[in-house]
């Protein structure tokens, strides 16, 4: 399935909710499926700056030359958002995690209805993700 795929079966499940307290249980709900970081990886280094809870991101360029991601966080909300991120750049090529746009977040309202501090959080986890991305299309390349 493609980002583009991803992204568009998240709206479409997002849009089934009439309520921002639906949709909110939905994320945490998606956070309690996320598979689980090996302990080992919960290290500072992989823990996102800019995230006011804590959230840990590992990631590994796998044989098929796509990128594997495993991520967990400390707070249930924040779970559930690296959850999402991580659901649609999992098991994806380098190139493309570094150009996709995500537009999903916007789509189903994650920007007007997130804390500023979430906001925050959310895009730094992107963004690392994104680096992610470029390093290893770098090294692959």
């Amino acid at each position: 399935m493609s980002i583009e795929s991803k992204q568009q079966e998240i709206i479409e499940e997002f849009s089934v909710f009439s309520d921002w307290m639906q949709k909110y249980e939905y994320i945490i709900d998606l956070g309690k499926d996320l598979p689980v970081i090996e302990n080992d990886y919960k290290t500072d280094d992989n823990l996102i700056k800019g995230c006011q809870s804590r959230v840990w991101l590992h990631a590994q360029l796998i044989e098929t030359g796509r990128v594997q991601f495993t991520a967990d966080s400390d707070a249930i909300i924040t779970k559930g958002l690296v959850a999402l991120v991580v659901r649609v750049f999992d098991n994806e090529l380098p190139a493309d995690i570094a150009s996709t746009d995500l537009h999903f977040v916007k789509a189903i309202g994650l920007s007007e209805h997130l804390s500023p501090t979430r906001s925050n959080g959310l895009a730094s986890m992107i963004k690392q993700i994104k680096i992610y991305g470029l390093a290893f299309s770098a090294n692959h390349a």
